[in-house]
Formats: structure tokens, C-alpha cells, sequence
């Protein structure tokens, strides 16, 4: 979940004219970031060898 000051920090950082569309993209990904930052410092990854027979598997 987003704070309000990262929302603010976002909205800040657009150009002065900008699309519902382009802000909702921004945030989804900004929530996404934080998510996967999260998820890392919990210890919640893929150990690198896993990763790489995942990653055999889509390019075949």
C-alpha cells in the first residue's frame, strides 16, 4: 500500500499536464517496486539457480 507523501512525491515528479492513465501507471509500478523491496529485504527471493531453470523454460 502507497503513503500519501510517496502519492504527493510521484505527483510532483510529472510533467505539469498528464493523463489519469500515465499517473495510474506511475503509482502501479511505484507500489510494485516497493512491494518487491519488501519482499527482498524479508528474504521472500528466488535463489539464483531457480531462477535460471525458470528462466530456461520461457525461452524454449
Amino acid at each position: 500500500m502507497l503513503k500519501k507523501e510517496k502519492v504527493k512525491a510521484e505527483i510532483e515528479n510529472l510533467p505539469e499536464e498528464f493523463s489519469i492513465d500515465e499517473l495510474v501507471d506511475r503509482l502501479i509500478l511505484v507500489e510494485k517496486v516497493e512491494k518487491g523491496i519488501l519482499q527482498s529485504e524479508q528474504g521472500e527471493v528466488i535463489p539464483d539457480a531457480e531462477l535460471e531453470k525458470e528462466m530456461e523454460k520461457w525461452f524454449k
